[in-house]
């Protein structure tokens, strides 16, 4: 990867499937609070910030950044497994997947770990996600089980 690329801040939109799945694995093991999950009815999106390990940085221990992610067009959210009454507890990110439903709406369903997650009933795919502050070094670079 150029290297000039691996320290611009990651700006992207997801208007299909196809481009969540890029938003999701740019997410891949992004850290955040409960507390910073924002659902706004009136406006109907949902907005989450959250700490993101730059896999695109490339480097040994690897660097977080803050970013922002906002679902336009959402018509309802369901949390499963979400300590809701605790706004400082920490969610880890797994993966972001979309389930078709009457064209061209769906479900965007965040997976997060030790089973919990958030259901997105949304009327399309209309995501926005942004880094909104500089890198810092990671405390470790990710690992997952193999098996």
């Amino acid at each position: 990867m150029n290297a000039a690329l691996a320290h611009e801040p990651l700006r992207l939109i997801a208007e299909d499937a196809e481009d969540l799945k890029m938003i999701a694995a740019a997410l891949q093991d992004a850290v955040g609070r409960i507390g910073d999950i924002r659902y706004e009815p009136a406006a109907r999106t949902l907005t989450v910030a959250l700490n993101r390990f730059r896999w695109e940085a490339g480097n040994q221990r690897g660097e977080r950044v803050r970013t922002a992610l906002q679902l336009g067009g959402v018509l309802s959210v369901k949390a499963r497994k979400l300590r809701q009454g605790a706004p400082d507890a920490v969610l880890a990110l797994l993966d972001i997947d979309f389930e078709p439903g009457e064209a061209p709406g769906g479900v965007v369903a965040f997976i997060f770990a030790g089973g919990g997650d958030l259901r997105c009933a949304v009327e399309c795919i209309d995501v926005v996600l942004a880094d909104v502050s500089g890198a810092w070094p990671a405390r470790g670079k990710p690992e997952h089980d193999q098996g």
